[in-house]
């Protein structure tokens, strides 16, 4: 399914289920499939549509097919790709865009991960950060915040309770219970201090290490821009390796010069949409616009930083004719550097439904295949869905 519509998939379409997947059943949505006999689309009640949830690194490019019984409440704050058994093997419609483990569970010795942070609180007794980051580790299953206590990739630095936009997808706050949150959010702001004492440990402790602001258990961290300034000037002093990032809006410009200006290295930019319309209706955006969004970026690559966009993809959008001609417009003129296809965590038919999008099936070109026509027609945009230290550092080489 993409945008309501139903589509038979051929096996260039699927992949083999990755490991670390999950396997969600969708209550009260009934299976679609298709009859050759009658060669239709036919709706089973009896039977409940099933989805896959993919680890990072795979772009879901079609979603599970279902109606729904009734009016039914939203989805939880996942992805749902489509998936088929075949020979007692799973399959999953999806596109690998990146190969690094960084995230990969098979590879984070949860047991280590108490450990240290057990040993890390001895270490720094006063440091609220270490306990926000444990729990987000051992009770939310953070990848970074694992990470952190791995001493490898990129260790999170969460400032900001609060926010200067009201996502529909946010997984750290949803007003009036719309759907569950996946992360609550931080409670307090860290101090400048506190922040740089876990930055300059995770940097002297990592091979190749990444520090970044902007994660899923905080609100937006530009709204922080001072604290965050003081803690990069401290980093700073102290030390020239690492990549110091953000993860953000990037709704003020000011804000994202003067951090540049500091230290700060790259950005990474979170987007559902290159057309304002549809920008601010799934962003919801307080005191700021698309316009802003675009100036920080054109800022941002005036100052040598690199710059990721976080495109947010919905399989029958983000692959529509019109969605990707204004992207490959976007692209031509802010000239970004890389862009991460990850899967926008939303229940794929409230999407359609609350962006009031309408798209024909004939309009749709396919995810793999935007990715393709991106890749040759700007050879330079580096593709993915981490950030990656090799990457952010070659800017200031």
């Amino acid at each position: 399914m993409k945008a309501g519509r139903f589509f038979k998939l051929s096996a260039g379409d699927l992949i083999k289920l990755p490991p670390c997947s999950e396997i969600f059943k969708l209550p009260h949505r009934a299976a679609i499939a298709y009859d050759p006999a009658r060669l239709k689309f036919v709706e089973d009640k009896n039977r409940s549509a099933i989805a896959a949830f993919l680890p990072p690194g795979y772009t879901v490019t079609y979603n599970a097919a279902y109606k729904e019984i009734g009016r039914q409440k939203k989805l939880p704050l996942f992805s749902y790709a489509a998936c088929a058994l075949y020979k007692g093997e799973i399959y999953a419609a999806a596109i690998r865009v990146d190969a690094s483990r960084c995230h990969d569970p098979r590879f984070m010795d949860i047991k280590k991960v108490k450990r240290n942070a057990g040993e890390f609180k001895r270490i720094f007794p006063k440091n609220r950060l270490i306990r926000h980051l444990e729990r987000c580790a051992v009770s939310y299953g953070c990848p970074n915040a694992k990470n952190f206590f791995l001493n490898r990739y990129e260790a999170p630095l969460p400032v900001s309770p609060s926010c200067n936009a009201q996502c529909s997808g946010c997984i750290s706050y949803q007003p009036q219970n719309v759907c569950p949150v996946t992360q609550p959010r931080i409670k307090f702001i860290p101090k400048p201090e506190e922040i740089a004492e876990i930055a300059l440990f995770h940097i002297d402790k990592t091979y190749k290490p990444i520090v970044s602001f902007g994660q899923g258990c905080e609100g937006e961290p530009l709204v922080c821009a001072d604290v965050i300034g003081k803690a990069i000037r401290l980093i700073r002093n102290r030390t020239s390796r690492g990549v110091i990032n953000m993860n953000t809006n990037a709704s003020t410009p000011k804000a994202v010069a003067k951090l540049f200006d500091t230290g700060l290295d790259s950005i990474r930019v979170s987007l559902n949409s290159v057309r304002g319309k549809y920008y601010s209706h799934y962003y919801k955006p307080k005191g700021y616009s698309l316009d802003d969004v675009c100036k920080s970026i054109d800022i941002a690559r005036r100052k040598k930083g690199f710059v990721s966009i976080n495109y947010l993809t919905m399989p029958g959008f983000t692959d529509s004719k019109d969605e990707f001609s204004a992207f490959r417009k976007f692209l031509r003129m802010h000239n970004v550097d890389m862009i991460q296809w990850r899967n926008l965590n939303y229940d794929p038919l409230r999407y359609f439904e609350e962006l009031k999008i309408r798209i024909d099936a004939s309009d749709m070109i396919g995810i793999k295949e935007i990715i393709s026509l991106l890749k040759k027609e700007f050879p330079g945009l580096k593709m993915g869905y981490f950030n990656s230290y090799e990457n952010f550092n070659s800017r200031r080489i």
